[in-house]
């Protein structure tokens, strides 16, 4: 069994010291035998850090690390049963494909016959067999990152760790080999964790996402129940592209209806929304407190003609996108926000068209905890 369990892992720099800092903030988390996971989240966030940890790379602070049954927290990085790919391929340029994947099997004094099958049977799954007597420096960015993925194949790891392996890639490529890798997870049927700070790849590829802020844990989940019930705004405005829309603004009870009220500003009238559905429960859970609307750009229907509970809006700018337009508006209040349309609606900087939200997707957020409220 290759679970890898976290219990109140921390990781702090120079502890004790005026200048320490605390990167991983005790964090705990079980990623399941065999399963894909993704740690995601801006840079600083942590998730490289506890990457390393799981390494060796980074000396524990606090809290234990357990692959299996043992832990791992004093066990030197070779004798951890892991294999970690870089961001940078770390090829030796003097050496062939063969030399540089068979390196880590000749320190550990594999018989020969056993690494060149071992080598083979990487080279064949990565398509790299015709190029074996290669140098590195007659690949592309892409085949030497392939290389570096053998190199960890090789080794027969229980766990696979990937440190942003695809950044010094271009977009095309990226795309190419994030397809690859997750191919080979389905092949090698192995744990593999996965640090990147692209929510596309993390969404692509992942069995489930860690989504970490500032050393914490944010929210664990399958990638669309992150988009479609993420936790707090955080989760929500990270996960997306582009990312949930955000109202500031408190919730109202008038006439028997639960109503939105966007907040007042001296730029222009707030628009006043009213609730349906979930949103109703989640309103009166609120009460009066100050609360935030969230809306994805793709729930947002933009019209030319008023209806219903449609609120205005002033269309600053449009970029189209081939099947679909980005809509970059303001309220009239002021508030910026974006909506995504389908390309066949022509619209014009400066128009004002009318909006109605699809609120079956929407979510209400406490202002003060950032939390989703639900009723």
């Amino acid at each position: 069994m290759a679970t890898v369990t976290l219990s109140k892992l921390d990781k702090t720099y120079s502890p004790g010291k005026k200048d320490s800092f605390r990167a991983v903030k005790g964090i705990d988390l079980e990623i399941r035998d065999k399963e894909f996971m993704v740690f995601v989240g801006p840079s600083g966030c942590g998730k490289s850090t506890t990457l390393r940890m799981i390494a060796g790379l980074e000396e524990i602070t606090g809290g234990t690390l357990k692959i299996g049954d043992q832990i791992m927290n004093d066990v030197e990085p070779k004798n951890r049963g892991i294999a970690m790919v870089f961001q940078n391929y770390a090829l030796y340029p003097h050496m062939t494909l063969f030399d540089n994947m068979a390196f880590g099997l000749k320190l550990n004094k594999t018989p020969r016959d056993e690494i060149k099958r071992r080598v083979d049977e990487a080279a064949e799954i990565l398509g790299l067999t015709s190029m074996l007597d290669r140098k590195p420096k007659a690949l592309s960015g892409g085949q030497r990152q392939r290389v570096a993925v053998g190199r960890a194949i090789v080794r027969k790891p229980d766990v696979f760790l990937f440190d942003e392996p695809l950044s010094n890639l271009d977009a095309k490529m990226r795309v190419q080999m994030r397809t690859e890798i997750s191919r080979l997870h389905a092949r090698l049927d192995a744990t593999m964790i996965y640090v990147t700070h692209d929510q596309v790849e993390a969404m692509t590829m992942g069995d489930r996402i860690c989504v970490m802020k500032d050393g914490n844990i944010m929210q664990v989940d399958e990638p669309l129940k992150l988009y479609n019930d993420p936790q707090n705004m955080f989760v929500a405005g990270f996960i997306g592209s582009p990312p949930m829309n955000f109202f500031h603004g408190s919730c109202i009870e008038k006439g028997g209806s639960s109503y939105f009220a966007e907040e007042a500003s001296t730029r222009g009238q707030a628009f006043t929304l009213k609730l349906e559905g979930h949103l109703v429960a989640a309103a009166k859970k609120q009460g009066n407190k100050p609360a935030v609307f969230g809306v994805r750009p793709e729930h947002i229907e933009v019209s030319e003609s008023s209806g219903g509970d449609s609120i205005e809006a002033v269309i600053d700018v449009a970029e189209p996108m081939g099947s679909e337009t980005y809509l970059y508006l303001n309220t009239l209040s002021g508030k910026s926000f974006i909506a995504k349309v389908h390309a066949e609606h022509a619209f014009k900087i400066g128009q004002q068209v009318h909006l109605s939200f699809n609120q079956e997707r929407a979510a209400l957020f406490d202002q003060a905890s950032e939390n989703v409220v639900k009723g």
